[in-house]
């Protein structure tokens, strides 16, 4: 039969335990490395210490973000006093110093001059550092797939005695828990910011010519890959004409981003100064398909808007779709037309057929709408319907710039989480 002292260290066992499972729970869901400090500094306080901080290296090993808490919130502004006016001191940069290089904690058992008053600037600074009163800190590295890339640091205030062994113990488990989320959220970070660099650099702005008002959106899934093979192109040729792309890769993540970003190079390449139409130009990215042994399958509409000769009341819209959704034209009537065309193959695709121009006038105060099969799919809804959804969503948009009507139509249609990448091109005929 267990005694008093045998049931209470089986309860503060258990009582760790659920700490421990409640970092990992808090922590786990954060994908923002400064979310994730600011949860764990939270944590740890009043239980491992009256004041905390989280300090996460930057890539090149400088500080980067960091976090602190209190366990009396009034006490907050004095803690951001003192980090932000104190001056390291040796034995402080010291124990930091061999935290991230040995990766073991280091316990400060006492708060010795060189941390305290004499190491701090009169004024202000000095008046927060006496009333946070800090007798003893603990240093805790944080560290992840066999590196240090921060420090926990834990303050003991007043009369609250230094961190026995058991303590030491603890917040060496806390910090293991919190450091995998915090590296987790890192890389997710380094990720996406390389994505977004990456998609920036393929779809690059549209260009503006006269007369018209272009506007592109690019909405990237909700996924770790946050890049895919939708594009988007508007350049002027040499003839006057503007030639306006909009495409899609099979499949998802950087194989599909890569794919695009040749295909849609050779799209740009190709249609630049050919004298031939879109149709055209898509035969010619076919070959170029083949003859590389590229292997890549996509969807993809080219499109050439001409000038209006003199006296002609629009623009001529030329276009040839390889597989990919039909044009939307919102009218300056507000209504919406499809310019549905017998389907043709993929850019891609081994089987031979001829491909096919299409043309219709763009009047002044229409608005063309190019989308890929992202927005017109979400929900797994089929083709027809998300087509008929579209087009009801842009209805009521008349007037409005280019603009407006990419940023409306996404709004209406789109959900805040998407399982596929979306790409809208939208050109406006401005009324003269």
């Amino acid at each position: 039969m267990s005694g008093p002292s045998e049931d209470g260290a089986v309860d503060a066992e258990r009582d760790r335990y659920r700490f421990l499972a409640e970092v990992t729970e808090s922590l786990t869901h954060s994908l923002d490395a400064g979310t994730a400090a600011d949860q764990l500094a939270r944590l740890v306080v009043p239980r491992l210490a009256d004041w905390a901080t989280v300090t996460v290296l930057a890539a090149d090993g400088a500080p980067g973000s960091s976090a602190r808490a209190h366990r009396d919130p009034h006490r907050l502004a004095d803690v951001d006093t003192y980090l932000a006016g104190r001056i390291t001191a040796p034995r402080d940069s010291e124990a930091l110093a061999a935290v991230l290089r040995d990766g073991e904690p280091v316990h400060l058992t006492a708060v010795e001059p060189d941390l305290g008053p004499e190491s701090l600037p009169e004024g202000p600074v000095r008046g927060a550092w006496e009333r946070l009163d800090p007798r003893s800190s603990l240093f805790v590295p944080l560290q992840a797939r066999g590196s240090a890339f921060g420090v926990l640091s834990l303050v003991r205030c007043g009369d609250r005695p230094p961190a026995g062994p058991d303590d030491v113990a603890f917040a060496v488990d806390v910090a293991r828990r919190g450091a995998l989320a915090l590296d987790n959220a890192r890389l997710y970070g380094r990720q996406q910011r390389v994505a977004e660099t990456l998609q920036h650099s393929l779809l690059t702005p549209p260009t503006q010519p006269a007369g018209l008002e272009v506007a592109v959106r690019y909405r990237p899934a909700v996924s770790q890959d946050l890049v895919g093979g939708d594009w988007y192109d508007a350049f002027d040729r040499p003839d006057g004409a503007t030639v306006l792309v909009i495409g899609d890769v099979a499949g998802h993540g950087v194989e599909a981003a890569a794919a695009m970003a040749q295909l849609r190079s050779a799209v740009r390449t190709l249609a630049y100064d050919s004298p031939e139409g879109p149709a055209g130009t898509l035969d010619r990215v076919d070959r170029v398909l083949a003859g590389l042994h590229v292997g890549t399958l996509a969807t993809a509409l080219v499109a050439h808007l001409l000038p209006p000769p003199d006296g002609a009341p629009g623009h001529l819209l030329r276009w040839s779709s390889a597989g990919h959704l039909p044009p939307l034209v919102l009218g300056a009537d507000d209504r919406v037309r499809l310019l549905e065309t017998r389907p043709e193959r993929l850019l891609g695709a081994d089987e031979f057929a001829v491909r096919s121009d299409h043309e219709t006038a763009l009047c002044p105060g229409e608005t063309l709408v190019l989308v890929t099969d992202g927005l017109v799919e979400v929900g797994r809804q089929d083709i027809d319907e998300g087509l008929a959804a579209a087009a009801r969503a842009l209805s009521g948009l008349a007037g409005l710039s280019a603009d407006a009507v990419c940023d409306r139509l996404l709004a209406r249609v789109l959900p805040e989480r998407s399982d596929d990448d979306v790409a809208v091109l939208a050109v406006r005929v401005v009324p003269s």
